[in-house]
């Protein structure tokens, strides 16, 4: 039996796992990566199927997860995270995060490993709160088409403490804000990646709404940074992650417009129901508990998102 930690990554061949699954096995761990390949891509982790620290195994965490030997922790990012994709197929998001966590803080409680997951600034909902705190309830529409998704990452929070307070069990919770980087889907749906592509595609990009709503991008590897603090931290409750730096979503496109030398040409589209008006992370509990904030300004993130998309649209 090897001394190596040994950490299972649900959701290892999405956009973010696969990156998870490179920062944990350049850390000296042993990585499962565990993936139903609905919206993750084998593309993401072929880098890594020849290392003899990984592991990949294709299974839906939605049904009864079992694995032999030691596991010292669990990482469970296996969900839809796009509208485009959890309004495609609402009740398995709703089953991924209520059956699939269930299934998994039983893995960590058998195993005895610490468990984090993964919730979203989803869970504040269209907030009234701004920026939002982790003490912020939300505004969430649980019936509304979103509902799906938000729902199911409240509940897992729900129960992810009530397995901590009544079994002891070692748990983390990290609230994702927008993120960004290489390995996103071209058809993700959300903003980053539509407008990176129309774009190169001379397309006109695709605004909902009048485009004053904000959002906070965080690159990538900020965020693998903050989870893998949070992870070996001793703070059990819902720490936010995310760039505060905040920027309206037509500014957002005159941006890209510019980073890749097009006009800013706007297609304006009705808002969807529920989409949220403000998106701002208060960062002070992981500034202050982690050591965390974000390095990667968005000028730079987005300078080697492009240089992935380009390899990606114009093949």
């Amino acid at each position: 039996m090897s001394d190596k930690k040994r950490i299972l990554i649900t959701g290892g061949a999405g956009f973010l796992g696969s990156h998870l699954c490179d920062r944990f096995l350049a850390e000296g761990y042993q990585v499962i990566a565990m993936d139903n390949l609905i919206t993750g891509s084998m593309e993401n982790i072929e880098h890594l199927l020849d290392n003899e620290d990984f592991e990949f195994i294709e299974h839906d965490v939605s049904t009864y997860v079992s694995l032999p030997g030691k596991l010292d922790y669990i990482l469970h990012f296996a969900s839809p995270a796009s509208p485009i994709d959890y309004l495609k197929i609402p009740i398995q998001t709703l089953k991924v995060g209520s059956l699939g966590t269930h299934n998994l803080l039983g893995l960590a409680k058998t195993k005895n490993a610490r468990i984090l997951i993964a919730s979203t600034s989803e869970v504040y909902g269209d907030p009234e709160v701004h920026p939002q705190v982790e003490e912020y309830f939300g505004n969430v529409n649980p019936v509304g088409p979103r509902g799906c998704y938000d729902e199911a990452k409240r509940f897992q929070e729900a129960i992810t403490m009530a397995y901590h307070t009544h079994h002891g069990l070692e748990t983390r919770i990290i609230r994702i804000f927008n993120t960004y980087g290489p390995r996103m889907r071209l058809d993700d749906g959300r903003v980053l990646p539509a407008f990176l592509s129309q774009a190169l595609r001379g397309e006109n990009l695709t605004v909902f709404g009048d485009g004053s709503q904000t959002r906070s991008f965080c690159y990538v590897d900020d965020l693998v940074e903050g989870i893998y603090r949070l992870l070996l931290s001793d703070y059990p409750l819902p720490v936010n992650i995310g760039n505060p730096t905040e920027i309206t979503i037509k500014e957002f496109g005159e941006e890209i417009a510019n980073l890749t030398g097009v006009e800013f040409k706007p297609s304006y589209h009705p808002l969807p129901q529920n989409d949220p008006m403000k998106r701002k992370p208060d960062i002070t509990k992981a500034r202050e508990i982690l050591g965390w904030e974000p390095k990667v300004d968005r000028a730079e993130g987005l300078r080697r998102t492009l240089e992935y998309f380009k390899e990606s649209v114009l093949q």
